[in-house]
């Protein structure tokens, strides 16, 4: 029996001619959207529920010079049709495509600006706005607006400098809601949110080194104080390729410490394909063997299995359709990724091209209810030799003979190579098949918007946002603030530093409390199950005030942030009444004191000067977070005195 085809765990990245480019898109926190004057909130949920929409399909169009785009051509084959949400105030007949675009925001440029000086970047005369052909719903009019600010340029690392390529402002996508079969829903709350995409050239030579690079651009970003925090409000994508392979593309890496992962999982992709391969060679594999292969109805066979799914679709009015796969025995059950096979690959470019749930391959069975008799048949119905592999598509006919073309086509470049393609980076750091890469059919000039010159006057506008350094944000966190150096380190590594600093400053609260709250209390919070990055800023503000109107320590604002994360839309009046509710005045908490002490006394009075540390720890359990310890330890040393003179 031929031994299974392994991919090694571990790489010499050098050795191997990795080089990685980023491209780190970041919303900014202006006043309007980038075309148009419609806030740059995100909805509630309730809103959006009330709010009224409508449906568009979308066509590929051509460029200039008569092309259609390869990205967008498939995107147009899967025939979908696009509802659009559309909130009042977060949402005009700009984001419906049914009035032409407003100037270029100003603001938005200026802080364009800002980061490119802080980069070293060239800025551009002039402004020129592009449409780039995206037809997969997220833009209504099928393209993004995006303009190039600044060329060149580079961030310093401590492996090398690391070259800027382009900085460009553009509009977000629209936010999808839900998809369900043909159709996608989208809010157009997001849509034309203001975005900064900084690409950096192809110099990153290590994973580790990728994640450096990006945390130095997203702190960058940070310190000029207008860019959104929360999930969603910041991506990164990544350009990677090892000598000899082509540029991949993998999109939407939401987690900055996900970044080494999903280059590690996609460089064990590479040289796994790379091993099929040389495999496939090895054993006489040829493209017009593959080529030939037609699909076969194999309904009848499968009918009689144990496997629900099959006999579900089958009973539908699906059928069963195989392929064979020559010399490609083994193969599809080569681990590419964590818990990801070639058969995987498969599956990915069926969902995509086709449409089709899943598929089965020899590889995989017997199992799921299809026994050895039933891949006998199957073979034999194929001609399938013991070197021979084959795949069962069980669906509506039209799209399973689809996909088995899509699988064959997908065979075909694994003898060739390693195919250009994007992909998604998944949760757990792997990553799946989107779509075809895009061509340069994809852009063309924004008529409707003139081209914007670069005066003295927005280079002024852009000196207020100018990002200071690391060393010098530090020194004005501890000088100001009265932090120490470590908790303000890590001030400046959380999403959190600019609301910090608004929230502080307005209600003049602690900043040390505030300071913790956004740090190791946040920590604590996460692994309990409560996510703090989902309070948006209003959110933030309402902790701020209830802080400085009610006085609340550390253990009122956990119950605070846990109250705001239960009750998302609930209004400041309410969030007070309810928190006061929960605490309690001074009497009650002497009330309580004093019982703490007489169901104890025996033991106070043995402990004697130490009964204090006894008592507190007692009524903290019942009290905590409900009072200011303070409040409670003076009382506990007043009512302790009266009991034995401690104090």
């Amino acid at each position: 029996m031929r031994a299974a085809l392994k991919v090694p765990e571990k790489f010499d990245y050098r050795a191997l001619g990795l080089r990685v480019g980023l491209e780190i898109h970041q919303q900014l926190n202006t006043r309007s959207k980038l075309f148009c004057n419609c806030t740059t909130s995100i909805v509630g949920d309730e809103v959006l529920k009330k709010s009224p929409s409508f449906t568009r399909f979308l066509r590929a169009t051509r460029s200039e010079l008569g092309e259609i785009d390869i990205a967008a051509a498939f995107e147009f084959q899967r025939q979908r049709l696009f509802e659009y949400i559309t909130p009042v105030g977060a949402s005009c007949l700009v984001e419906l495509d049914e009035e032409p675009p407003h100037p270029l925001n100003r603001e938005a440029l200026a802080i364009a600006i800002a980061v490119a000086r802080a980069m070293n970047s060239m800025i551009v005369d002039e402004v020129h706005v592009m449409r780039k052909i995206v037809i997969d719903g997220s833009n209504t009019t099928g393209f993004q607006r995006t303009a190039i600010v600044a060329l060149g340029g580079y961030v310093s690392d401590e492996e090398g400098s690391i070259g800027i390529q382009t900085i460009a402002i553009e509009e977000d996508a629209a936010r999808k809601i839900s998809e369900s079969g043909g159709s996608v829903v989208y809010g157009l709350d997001r849509l034309g949110i203001p975005l900064i995409e900084i690409s950096t050239a192809p110099d990153i030579r290590t994973p580790q080194q990728a994640k450096r690079v990006a945390e130095k651009i997203g702190l960058m970003l940070r310190f000029t104080g207008r860019v959104k925090r929360g999930i969603g409000t910041i991506r990164q994508d990544l350009n990677l390729s090892i000598e000899g392979s082509p540029k991949i593309e993998v999109k939407g890496v939401q987690k900055l410490e996900l970044i080494p992962k999903v280059i590690e999982e996609e460089v064990r992709r590479l040289v796994g394909l790379r091993i099929i391969q040389d495999e496939l060679v090895r054993r006489g594999a040829t493209v017009d063997e593959i080529a030939i292969q037609k699909p076969v109805d194999v309904t009848d066979i499968v009918a009689g299995s144990r496997s629900r799914i099959v006999s579900e679709v089958i009973r539908g009015g699906g059928r069963a359709y195989a392929i064979k796969l020559p010399k490609f025995s083994g193969i599809l059950g080569v681990e590419l990724q964590h818990n990801r096979r070639f058969g995987t690959e498969l599956a990915d470019y069926t969902r995509q091209w086709a449409g089709v749930r899943g598929i089965i391959h020899s590889d995989e069975l017997p199992g799921y209810g299809i026994d050895e008799d039933v891949v006998g048949g199957i073979s034999k119905a194929l001609n399938a030799g013991e070197l021979d592999a084959f795949v069962v598509v069980v669906d509506v006919a039209e799209r399973a003979l689809k996909a088995l073309d899509v699988i064959k086509n997908r065979c075909i470049d694994a003898l060739r190579g390693i195919p250009k393609e994007t992909r998604g980076a998944n949760e757990d750091g792997t990553t799946r098949y989107l779509r075809p890469q895009p061509g340069a059919a994809r852009m063309y000039p924004e008529t409707d918007v003139p081209p914007i010159r670069i005066d003295d006057a927005i280079l002024r506008e852009a000196e207020k946002f100018t990002p200071p350094s690391v060393d010098e944000k530090l020194q004005r966190l501890v000088k100001l603030y009265g932090l120490s150096s470590e908790l303000a380190y890590q001030l400046i590594q959380s999403e959190y530093l600019s609301i910090y600093e608004e929230v502080v400053d307005l209600y003049s609260i602690d900043p040390k409390l505030m300071a913790a709250v956004f740090t190791s209390l946040a920590g604590e919070l996460r692994r309990e199950g409560v996510d703090i990055d989902v309070l948006e800023d209003r959110h933030i503000h309402m902790l701020a005030r209830a802080v400085k109107e009610l006085g609340l320590d550390k253990d009122s604002v956990k119950i605070a942030i846990v109250t705001l994360y239960q009750n998302p839309s609930i209004d400041y009046a309410t969030y007070t009444s309810m928190l006061s509710k929960y605490r309690i005045g001074e009497e009650e908490v002497r009330r309580i004191v004093r019982a703490k002490i007489e169901e104890s006394i025996n033991e106070i009075v043995k402990r004697g000067d130490r009964a204090f540390q006894y008592v507190m720890g007692r009524v903290m359990a019942e009290l905590r977070g409900r009072v200011d310890g303070k409040v409670v330890a003076a009382i506990v040393r007043e009512e302790l005195s009266k009991v034995v003179g401690s104090g």
